[in-house]
Order: C-alpha cells, then structure tokens, then sequence
C-alpha cells in the first residue's frame, strides 16, 4: 500500500500481512497482521517512528522512495517486526540518529548489530522538536518487553502506542472506527502478548492517561479514532474483576473425560453459570486465551497418560500458567486406566495461577454414579463461590 496521510504532515507507512498465519512461531493470526510506521514531518526535522519486519522491508523501501532526508529514527520496541528493518533505513539514511529507551540501545546492538554510535538513548518524558510538531517519549515498560515505550505528537494529539493496545488485523481499513471486530482481535492480542504484563499495564494506562489525544496509533492493525473504546477495554481487561465464566480445556482419548466434561457443563449451565468449552485436539490457542481474559474458573479435563495429563493438557497448562490470568479457582476432572497422578501434575505446572482448588474428580474407566455424583458436588461449589463474585 501507499503512505496514507493522518494529518497534515503525519503519515502511515507500513505493510499490510494478508497472508500470515503463525506469529513467533506461536500465535495463530487468522485474520494476519500489519506492520505500522509513521513518518512525522515537522518544518525543520522529520523523524521515523519504527519499521517492518524484514520480510516485508521492500515495502517500506517503496514508500520511502520520495522521502529525501530522515532526522530521526525512533524505535520503540526492539522486537524484530517493529525494528528488523532499521539497518536498511540507517544505511540508506545516513544523517539519521536512531533514538531509543536506555532498555532498548543494547538490544538493538545485540539483536540487529546496529552500531552504537548511530544511537541516541531518550528519557523518560523528553521531547523532541520537529519545528511545529513535538514528540514527547513516554517509557511504558512491559508492553510487552521491558524496553517499550510509546510517543505522544502534541500538536497533533496522536498517541502512538507500538503494541500497546495493537490488533493482529490485516485490513484496508485505516481506523477502527465503531468496528466491535477490532475490539476482539484487541482482545485476543492482549490476551496472548499482553496478560503476564497485567499488572504494569494497570500503571502503563495511568501514564498514558496523563496525556491528551484523540487517536491511537499502534504498531499493529487499525487506528483508534475512538480512543475511549480501547482504553476502557484495556481498564477491563487489566482490572481484578472476573466473570460468572468457567473456562473447560480438555482433551479425551476414549470418550471418557468427555462424558464427564459434557456432564459438568450441564450441571453448570443448569445453575446459571457460563461455560466455554475447548477441545484441545482442535483448539485454537488464541481463542484459548481469549476466554481466560475474564473468566473466573478454570476446569482442567484430562485423560491418563503414562499416569500424567495427555500431553496437550500439559501444554495447555503450562500456557495457561505462563499467561498469568486473573482466575480465581480451579479443578482438575478426567478418568484413568490403572492408576493416576495427573492431578498431582498438573497442580505443579501453575504455580503462578494464583487460584483457590475447588476440586479435583478422577475417575477410573467409565464415569458411573459416583463420578457423577462428585461432577454435580463440584458444580454446587463453582457456582456458589461464583454467586459470591
């Protein structure tokens, strides 16, 4: 695509990832991504604020072509789909300086062998005049690398935010406008980068809030002309409160923790209690994580392999754990051959599941009366503590 104006002066520069479907190895992208930079040109200084990622370098090459001079290269977060593009713009530009926060200057060093003496650290609140536009540097640590910061554009009251408040969102659409769809692939963003970070992201907002805008510009999908929309979500999703919501992973290899998972959701539903499934033969990871966002439970179902959890559980555990959400309890249902310690397992594979466990049901072969009987005795307890919420 070409560079599209914002205002006066500001412009996106970019790629557009239709095709992509994986990020980091990791993360499923179905809707595939964006690269975002914006070229900001004052009367006297122009500065770069980020890249590419290097596959999609010709692209930015392009639509640099007119551009004769640039000042300023400002990275604002070291991550190779944001700066693997910046040894070509300093090569093809060599009066630029790169600007970067104190976090940031080695890892761009030791990341993208950028010569140290091309950089320029910033603090923390400085500013930097263009002539008629200045940039304020307002360091944001832990969205999602400890080097991140963001840059506010007074004049203009653009807030551009790297990966704070981004979407994996390939689309024609400069601004997200009203759209409830950006919001989701926001939501799935945050919770698959973005949730370990809960906490400083409480204190990130705080800051942020401080400034006066009215765009967002982050480093990934749509502009935010509503700004107000992503923020108050973010105020969601960070704060401590949790939904009537229980959260089943499961996996079954003979039908029998599936009979017990489709048991429990019934008794569940039956006391007014929100249920999402996952069969994690089949799941998507990002959908996954989207739901404990908000969910106030989650309920583990495993079958017994070589007396442990099946090894999809185990991943789906250890992902969990890693993600850090706000849950508030938890249980571990599924059946066995011979014999289990998959409970036991999966219990040391959460530690930083900060959870109440309301329960453990594991039964041998077939689920029969009792099974069922501990099914609807877990229900009773998920839903009173949920009443309690």
């Amino acid at each position: 695509m070409k560079p599209r104006r914002i205002r006066d002066g500001v412009l996106w520069m970019g790629a557009v990832d239709w095709n992509r479907r994986l990020f980091d190895s990791l993360i499923p992208l179905p809707d595939g991504t964006s690269y975002n930079a914006y070229l900001v040109q004052g009367t006297d200084k122009t500065a770069l604020l980020d890249t590419v990622d290097p596959p999609m370098a010709g692209v930015l090459e392009r639509q640099l072509a007119g551009v004769d001079r640039i000042d300023y290269l400002i990275s604002q977060h070291a991550e190779q789909d944001h700066s693997g593009t910046i040894p070509w713009v300093l090569t093809e530009y060599p009066e630029a300086t790169l600007l970067c926060s104190a976090k940031a200057a080695p890892m761009l060093v030791d990341h993208l062998g950028v010569p140290g003496e091309r950089i320029r650290v910033v603090a923390d609140g400085e500013t930097l005049a263009l002539g008629g536009k200045t940039l304020r540097f307002v360091y944001t640590p832990w969205v999602h690398w400890p080097e991140t910061m963001v840059t506010h554009l007074a004049e203009d009251r653009i807030l551009f935010s790297c990966d704070f408040f981004g979407s994996h969102l390939a689309t024609s659409e400069l601004c997200a406008g009203d759209n409830p769809y950006v919001l989701d692939a926001a939501k799935r963003y945050y919770a698959e980068i973005m949730m370990p970070f809960r906490k400083q992201i409480q204190n990130n907002l705080k800051k942020v809030r401080a400034l006066e805008f009215d765009l967002i510009a982050p480093s990934h999908g749509p502009l935010f002309d509503q700004p107000e929309r992503i923020l108050a979500a973010y105020e969601d999703w960070v704060s401590d409160r949790v939904a009537n919501v229980v959260v089943i992973p499961y996996i079954s290899m003979h039908g029998s923790t599936e009979i017990m998972v489709d048991y429990l959701l019934t008794a569940l539903a039956e006391r007014g209690v929100r249920v999402e499934k996952f069969d994690l033969s089949v799941t998507d990871i990002g959908k996954l994580a989207m739901s404990l966002v908000d969910a106030a439970t989650i309920v583990i179902g495993t079958p017994t392999v070589h007396i442990g959890p099946h090894p999809s559980v185990f991943a789906a555990t250890h992902l969990a754990n890693a993600l850090r959400p706000k849950l508030k309890y938890a249980a571990v249902i599924g059946s066995y051959g011979w014999g289990t310690q998959a409970a036991e397992q999966i219990a040391g594979l959460i530690p930083n599941l900060k959870v109440e466990v309301l329960g453990t049901v594991m039964c041998k072969g077939v689920p029969r009366d009792e099974a069922f009987a501990a099914l609807d005795a877990l229900a009773a307890a998920i839903a009173a503590k949920h009443a309690a919420l």
